[in-house]
């Protein structure tokens, strides 16, 4: 006789298993219920060009309890994402932003080299579109793929809304993306708060900020001093600390604007309109993802009064450090913070410095850009003949004149090939690269790094990088470039900071290295979003 199995029993336990299901299923759909219902409301990106992370340890004691000890407290903290090049801040957001390198997403740089007007241009200059409150029109038309604020506006399907504020334009473009609201950026040249016509949705913040609170009417009236005493700034030498420095921006100073943007003072303002925007525009009550994406800076002040910027680099942090903590508090204003995302993330160090005084004995040369232009040439006139053989230099990079050599039936590698072997010949040259090498992407590290965050359509023919120590006297565009620029090249790792914060993530340190283009993809994941279009490499698992 066979043996009934207990599946098989008719009665008492089949009911019970069916209730089991039902209840279990019923558990189930009031967990995604309530996960849903939980979902983030409001996500605020915040990208700042040359936070350091040794500046952040040092003050750590000093800052509040609000700002960058918030996030470090309650956040995922990624002390070295790694950006592959030293990338300025336009590109490095780009990336940011997009999860791709420069070679995929299309801004490698703020300015870029037109080959055909032999001249740099600005990369997200667009002269289809027009200003608001702005001479000059600007899109994310050179941004080739799509990034976390387009995700997030399209999965909202147009009802959510996504916001930029930067006192630069590239970076506010960017931070935008293509599907946003709005950019916002400060006119360096007026004072004004502007947008670009390419975007339709200008907030009545920009406007009521301009014609009732204009910066012009108020840069007379402000100075930037210490915002402490002299015992809150650590690591300072004592000589400094005797002779506060004292800033103002008035009247009779042109670039009084300019300066204004390169101070911390532009971050306080930064902070105001983005504060205005998240409250007026009622970010944070849809029914899907707001955001709003915000730049500051934290570069050496350009205007200092002696080389050593240390007491006005410290006092930048410490007031930084306020506005993180008022816009963390208007955020957890609009909503509960545990529907609030909070990312940041730093540019990586460019490298270039102010040459350390003479008495410090650290060897040093000088690095002409004319000159070596005018070797190079006489060397391929020597060999090739008669002919302007370079066109220009632009970043580090030599132009060579493809119709001479198209005109000579020459072999344009071959040539690139020789310029390179004088090049590395010559005083002060660490390493040449050609543009076959670079496209090729063989070799080490640092080659394919080059390739990922170049872009082939501004890249030059050879790339030379100047041995650390050496001052560069970057001289040789008279038409392109509006002046001589004098700086002391100086190698940095491409790393910088990441910390994202948000709901039912655990605080924790990850101390090994992780590719920048992982950033993005990280994001998307907890906003339960798609993913930019550009975004191959998988997000941190938080």
């Amino acid at each position: 006789m066979s043996r009934r199995s207990p599946d098989s029993r008719p009665g008492s336990l089949r009911l019970p298993r069916i209730v089991i299901a039902m209840l279990a299923s019923m558990v189930s759909m009031v967990a995604v219920a309530h996960d849903e219902a939980r979902r983030p409301q409001l996500v605020v990106g915040i990208v700042i060009d040359g936070l350091d992370q040794q500046y952040i340890d040092l003050l750590r004691s000093h800052f509040g309890d609000d700002g960058f000890n918030r996030l470090l407290r309650d956040g995922v903290f990624v002390p070295n994402a790694d950006y592959g090049t030293a990338l300025d801040a336009t590109a490095a957001t780009a990336m940011l932003m997009t999860g791709a390198a420069p070679a995929t997403n299309g801004v490698p740089a703020a300015m870029v080299f037109d080959r055909d007007a032999l001249r740099p241009v600005e990369v997200m200059k667009d002269g289809d579109e027009m200003g608001n409150f702005t001479t000059q029109g600007y899109s994310p038309r050179r941004l080739l793929a799509s990034t976390i604020a387009d995700e997030a506006r399209i999965a909202g399907g147009g009802v959510t809304h996504v916001y930029s504020v930067a006192p630069d334009a590239a970076q506010a473009v960017i931070l935008a993306g293509h599907s946003a609201n709005c950019a916002i950026w400060l006119n360096d040249r007026t004072g004004n708060w502007a947008t670009s016509t390419f975007y339709k949705d200008a907030p009545t913040t920009l406007t009521r900020r301009n014609r009732t609170m204009p910066l012009s009417a108020r840069l007379d009236t402000m100075q930037w001093t210490p915002l402490r005493g002299a015992e809150c700034y650590p690591g300072l030498p004592e000589h400094l600390t005797h002779y506060p420095f004292r800033y103002t921006f008035g009247r009779g100073n042109d670039g009084r604007y300019a300066m204004f943007a390169s101070s911390p003072l532009v971050n306080r303002e930064v902070t105001d309109i983005a504060g205005d925007i998240i409250n007026d525009m009622k970010l944070g009550s849809s029914d899907g993802v707001d955001m709003v994406n915000i730049a500051y800076s934290l570069r050496p002040y350009d205007y200092t009064k002696n080389d050593d910027n240390r007491y006005e680099l410290i006092d930048a942090y410490l007031r930084l450090d306020r506005d993180i903590a008022r816009i963390i508090k208007t955020v957890e204003g609009r909503v509960e913070p545990d529907r609030a995302v909070f990312f940041l993330a730093a540019t990586p160090p460019t490298g270039r410095v102010r040459r350390d005084d003479e008495r410090w004995a650290i060897p040093y040369g000088e690095f002409s850009t004319k000159k070596a232009r005018s070797l190079l040439n006489m060397y391929l006139i020597a060999k090739y003949g008669n002919g302007e053989w370079i066109k220009t230099f632009y970043a580090n990079q030599f132009y060579l004149n493809h119709q001479l050599i198209s005109d000579k039936s020459l072999d344009p590698e071959k040539v690139r090939l020789d310029a390179a072997t004088f090049l590395a010949r010559m005083s002060g040259v660490d390493r040449v690269y050609t543009v076959d090498e670079i496209l090729a992407g063989r070799g080490d590290e640092r080659i394919r790094a080059l390739r990922r965050n170049m872009h082939p359509e501004s890249m030059g023919d050879l790339l030379i990088e100047v041995d650390p120590g050496w001052e560069v006297l970057d001289d040789a565009i008279s038409t392109a470039a509006p002046d001589r620029v004098k700086y002391v090249q100086r190698y940095a790792a491409p790393v910088a900071p990441f910390i994202i914060m948000a709901p039912g993530v655990a605080p924790r340190v990850i101390e090994t290295p992780v590719d920048a283009r992982m950033l993005a993809p990280t994001v998307t994941r907890r906003l339960r979003i798609r993913s930019p279009n550009a975004a191959a490499m998988p997000g941190l698992v938080l």
